[in-house]
């Protein structure tokens, strides 16, 4: 502008136009929902579980393990199971909002992160990604559900735990010792979650510190530096700050998933730090939008803050 030189944005690296059009992985259903899309309706229970296969003209509009639900006074929450273009089977949610329905000790505070609770402990699902602001619960409600499916299911042999290792401020420069260890200090928000973690799992302070140190053996820290050409088997690989990442890079991690691994990709879109990135291209919206169509992926958009009032006035003021 300065130059009075005309500049353009370059398109070929987005994914999407507008950062508005990004799917979100939840619906709200009309109020006459039923009426629309009830009259050949079945529905039967396997397993506890209960099923409805539906037909309407909404359908065509749907993806798998896209989370519905109907506004106001009913409590009707359902994932899309399949959906073929003209009939889609749709289950009823678990509900993790009550004690007796914990997940590590932690409940789901609204419907988005009770949402999350029902794709993270799915074994169907391979492959989740979370967006959402800073204090919607996004790292905690990840390593619950890990922590849950790693320890008492004993469904994966270890958490693993990587982020792109981009300062807010300026560089400290290098950090000594192993791998482990030179990723410590971009772990804080994985150490406080597991700090939070490790002490709902135990009554007296030593057993508390016995509980810390049982997590801290299960979850493992690895640089992203170091990911190509690796191969994880049963492996539950969280991927942090994914916001950050390229699409090749991003495709050079998911690649990496070998048998029984499940991957969970979790970042704010708002929040990066990388001058060579923006919302609509960055690679956690491109995989956002590659996985919608994939039976098994979900993706979810955390939208209420639960961290603190302060938090919650900051992220929305600033």
């Amino acid at each position: 502008a300065a130059l009075e030189l005309c500049a353009e944005d370059y398109h070929s690296d987005q994914t999407l136009e507008d950062i508005d059009l990004l799917y979100s992985g939840a619906t709200a259903l009309d109020q006459d929902f039923w009426d629309t899309h009830g009259k050949k309706m079945e529905s039967w229970q396997e397993l506890d579980r209960t099923f409805y296969k539906l037909k309407g003209p909404l359908i065509s509009e749907w993806h798998p393990n896209q989370y519905l639900y109907l506004d106001g006074d009913s409590n009707f929450e359902a994932i899309v199971r399949s959906c073929d273009g003209k009939s889609a089977t749709l289950e009823l949610a678990r509900d993790y909002r009550t004690a007796h329905h914990n997940v590590w000790g932690i409940t789901a505070k609204n419907r988005e992160q009770n949402f999350a609770f029902n794709v993270l402990l799915d074994p169907e699902i391979d492959f989740v990604t979370l967006l959402g602001t800073a204090g919607t619960g996004k790292t905690l409600l990840t390593l619950a559900a890990g922590l849950t499916m790693t320890m008492e299911h004993k469904a994966y042999h270890e958490i693993l735990m990587t982020r792109e290792t981009i300062p807010v401020g300026e560089d400290i420069g290098f950090l000594p010792g192993t791998e482990e260890e030179k990723m410590a200090p971009w772990m804080g928000a994985l150490m406080d979650n597991l700090e939070l973690l490790g002490s709902r799992s135990g009554h007296t302070e030593w057993e508390q510190d016995a509980s810390s140190n049982l997590l801290m053996n299960r979850v493992k820290i690895r640089s992203l530096n170091f990911m190509r050409g690796r191969t994880f088997l049963n492996r539950y690989l969280i991927i942090d700050e994914a916001q950050n990442l390229t699409p090749k890079q991003m495709k050079t991690l998911i690649t990496r998933a070998g048998p029984g691994t499940k991957i969970i990709c979790i970042g704010n879109l708002a929040q990066i730090d990388t001058p060579y990135l923006t919302a609509t291209t960055s690679g956690l919206t491109y995989v956002v939008d590659r996985f919608k169509s994939w039976p098994h992926g979900a993706h979810i958009t955390l939208k209420r803050g639960e961290r603190s009032r302060l938090a919650d006035y900051a992220s929305d003021i600033l």
